[in-house]
């Protein structure tokens, strides 16, 4: 179950951004996003 959901997650990632570049720059946002929530920001 837990595989069927990881694939399923990365199957609507990979269709959202349409590349794999498009997911890491998600990635790399989602990250700047949280640093800044904790007050990490530079």
């Amino acid at each position: 179950m837990k595989r069927a959901a990881t694939i399923l997650l990365a199957c609507a990632l990979l269709a959202s951004c349409n590349t794999v570049a498009g997911v890491g720059e998600d990635i790399s946002g989602m990250a700047r996003w949280s640093q800044q929530g904790m007050g990490g920001g530079y």
